[in-house]
């Protein structure tokens, strides 16, 4: 690659809300073994759903080689997500093979995980010898029945939380703790918050609470079943008095609460009440090699032709620069002004597809 190792402020490259591009989020399967209601409900992903054939997935070559690029372009940190990217065989191989990028100012690249759990036990140990640095665990429940119900596949909570352990014990959490998420559904497993609350307080493992999101056009959204955070950290702060803390980084999604004795903290993350869409430097691949600009667009940029018509590397980084650079997107901010486009007929990208 011939692209300048000069910062230059971690490269200029701002889309029309001069935001920069810092985050990549890569699905590398659209393939997943729970079938939860607000993500691949069982209704849609059923056994003659079918899925993407290998061929039309990314190699671990062409991730790698995308990887490098948007590096280049400013980004710091990789998620990989899925569908469940621990279904994608071989992935400690395209760990290794992240590891390896630098960012522009030099450092190991940040990269990270999202995944349900259920193979992490079995992963954890060769996952951190290929180099993951961090991981982030979806749980949406601690009680066994309501876990079973969410994740409508019948698995048991005790299998998420062992792996959680092997996570742990493995050495992921010594420099960025465990992150496990709770997407909240009232009525459904807000039931659950101080129960999880209970068990993760004093762990060293930060819990988040996200807020039930209109992603793609198959899980039934309705905005009587979101559960604003204002009302999750009251919950909590009831029984375990919270004391607000400042955000880490530029563009975090999560507001950060601590509890008062020390004994860690808790996340919340507020997309659909509290948009954050002008702090927004992430950008996300589909497992097909499509780029997206938001969680909820309709449509994405091919990057797959590219790759495979034998474009050269700065023939794809100048495709990225005027695909970002042109980004305007805050489809949360017009939701909660009450002008977001009408998406009834509008198919938009699911979140199996493109990941979190």
């Amino acid at each position: 690659m011939t692209f300048s190792n000069t910062p230059a402020a971690l490269t200029t490259l701002r889309d029309q809300r001069q935001r920069p591009l810092r985050d990549l989020r890569i699905s590398i399967t659209d393939r997943c073994n729970f079938r939860c209601s607000y993500c691949m409900p069982k209704s849609v992903f059923d056994k003659d759903y079918v899925y993407l054939p290998q061929t039309s997935l990314l190699s671990f070559e062409e991730i790698t080689r995308l990887a490098k690029i948007f590096v280049a372009q400013g980004v710091q940190k990789i998620r990989l997500t899925g569908g469940e990217p621990l279904l994608r065989k071989n992935i400690e191989v395209l760990i290794a093979m992240l590891a390896k990028i630098k960012t522009l100012d030099g450092k190991p690249l940040d990269i990270t995980l999202t995944t349900n759990g259920s193979l992490l036990k079995k992963k954890s140990q060769s996952l951190v010898d290929a180099g993951l640095a961090r991981v982030t665990v979806s749980l949406d429940g601690i009680d066994d029945a309501v876990f079973k119900r969410m994740n409508d596949v019948e698995f048991p909570v005790q299998d998420v939380l062992d792996g959680i352990a092997a996570a742990k014990a493995a050495g992921l959490g010594i420099h960025s703790p465990i992150k496990v998420n709770m997407v909240v559904k009232r009525g459904t497993n807000d039931d659950q918050i101080l129960p999880m609350a209970r068990h993760f307080k004093g762990s060293g493992v930060v819990l988040r609470f996200i807020e039930y999101m209109d992603v793609g056009s198959t899980n039934g959204w309705d905005m009587r079943e979101v559960m604003p955070s204002k009302e999750v950290v009251t919950h909590i702060h009831s029984e375990m008095p919270l004391v607000q803390l400042n955000p880490t980084i530029l563009g975090e999604t999560a507001e950060r609460w601590g509890y008062a004795d020390g004994s860690g903290e808790i996340g919340v993350i507020s997309s659909v009440t509290q948009a954050f869409c002008a702090d927004c430097n992430r950008a996300r691949l589909s497992t097909e090699g499509q780029l997206y600009l938001c969680l909820f667009a309709t449509q994405g940029h091919d990057l797959r032709g590219l790759l495979r018509n034998g474009s050269s590397d700065e023939a794809i980084s100048t495709a990225v620069q005027n695909i970002w650079q042109g980004r305007s997107d805050n489809y949360s901010e017009l939701r909660a002004s009450g002008l977001a486009p009408k998406t009834i007929n509008i198919k938009r990208v699911e979140m199996s597809y493109i990941g979190g």
